[in-house]
């Protein structure tokens, strides 16, 4: 016999629906309680992480020289194109490829027989205007006195006189031409206007050469040398005005390769694309070993400044800036600076520091801003470590990671 169960409405699903929904939140909940209470109960009688241990160095500013580095490239401080001045053939040449040669010294020879012909006909036409100023000097005399006894009339005397002067004028148009031959002739003779390193020949013998056109090679003075070189606008403000600055060329393994340089032109205006200023500084190279066209690095020393001195390892290098961290309160503050040069292992900070903070130059990788921090003087022993410590070390260096 089948027992009959009451029929159920259907609010009564609903609220049965219900109390199992809650009764699984509340389940849930309970569970996740515990969850979040494990590393908080773990945590707990920890209590805030220690200070962390870093070592400080207190900045004192000191004076310091004003050194920049840029790149140059040396150059010629005469550079002439040797280019022949008459045209002909061009017959020998006189010097060695590359080789210096003295200022006045022949470097090329041209076929003069084509100038001494013209300097004998300049010649030979002086000779016959020298001739006609006689024969009209001997008839303005001879006339003269005609006039004077009235035999003739004083437009003829005038006439000769006229023809006298005439030949005078003409004589000074030939030794002109005459000059001018001769000049022309010396001109077969190409000479060094300078002494410097010759170029290659351009041309070879037996070419023909025009007058003021053909490039026959190059003469380069190197002593003294010059060395071209740019400076940001900013580092171009830090010397300027600055009287009696020096420049000194570098080698490529950072030895000083020349010392004593003047700066000889100093631009005027500002680079719009690359925002930098010319430089150009002047160095004695008797021994010839600076080139022209060879790059080398400069170092201008202007004065001094007053600076701090900062360890190369305590400067972190982001995006937009150069930062250090420093303790304040015993907390640790990013610091963004502003940097000149190195001297030795250090950088030199010219903003953006204080006399007398206290500067963390160890443990960079683990500090966070506003991280409790414990001083140290450089070589002090380190505090000992508790188990809290040495997680808060090893969560930061894997942050740090």
């Amino acid at each position: 016999m089948r027992s009959k169960l009451p029929a159920r409405t259907p609010h009564a699903t609903r609220a049965m629906l219900a109390i199992a929904a809650l009764a699984s939140l509340a389940f849930v909940l309970t569970a996740c309680g515990k969850q979040e209470a494990g590393p908080a109960a773990k945590a707990a009688p920890g209590g805030a992480p220690p200070a962390m241990p870093v070592t400080v160095k207190r900045l004192e500013p000191r004076r310091v020289p004003i050194v920049l580095d840029a790149v140059g490239q040396a150059e010629g401080s005469r550079e002439i194109e040797i280019r022949a001045r008459v045209s002909g053939i061009l017959e020998r040449r006189l010097y060695t490829e590359g080789a210096p040669v003295n200022a006045g010294q022949t470097l090329f020879v041209i076929d003069r027989a084509p100038f001494e012909i013209a300097v004998a006909q300049a010649r030979a036409a002086l000779s016959q205007e020298r001739a006609k100023q006689e024969q009209a000097q001997r008839e303005a005399e001879r006339l003269k006195s005609l006039a004077q006894a009235r035999a003739i009339s004083q437009r003829e005397y005038d006439e000769a006189v006229s023809a006298a002067k005439q030949s005078s004028a003409a004589i000074e148009g030939a030794q002109a031409r005459l000059a001018e031959a001769q000049l022309n002739l010396s001109y077969t003779n190409v000479k060094a206007p300078i002494g410097g390193i010759t170029g290659r020949a351009v041309r070879s013998e037996g070419s023909l050469v025009s007058a003021n056109t053909d490039l026959l090679t190059t003469l380069t003075q190197v002593n003294p040398i010059w060395v071209r070189f740019s400076l940001s606008e900013a580092d171009f403000e830090r010397i300027r005005n600055k009287n009696g600055a020096r420049v000194n060329i570098l080698t490529r393994e950072g030895a000083l390769g020349a010392k004593g340089g003047r700066l000889n032109f100093t631009g005027t205006t500002v680079d719009l694309r690359l925002g930098t200023v010319q430089l150009r500084a002047e160095f004695s190279n008797a021994d010839l070993k600076w080139l022209p066209g060879q790059f080398a690095k400069v170092q201008i020393l202007a004065g001094q400044q007053e600076a701090f001195l900062v360890p190369q390892a305590a400067v972190v290098q982001t995006e937009q800036a150069r930062m250090v961290w420093v303790s304040e309160g015993g907390k640790a503050i990013m610091r963004p600076v502003q940097t000149a040069n190195w001297i030795g292992t250090d950088w030199i900070v010219t903003g953006g520091l204080k006399a007398d903070e206290l500067l963390i130059v160890d443990n960079l990788m683990k500090l966070r801003p506003g991280a409790s921090v414990q001083p140290q003087a450089p070589g002090a022993a380190p505090t000992g470590s508790s188990p809290g410590a040495k997680a808060a070390d090893r969560n930061g260096a894997s942050a740090a990671r």
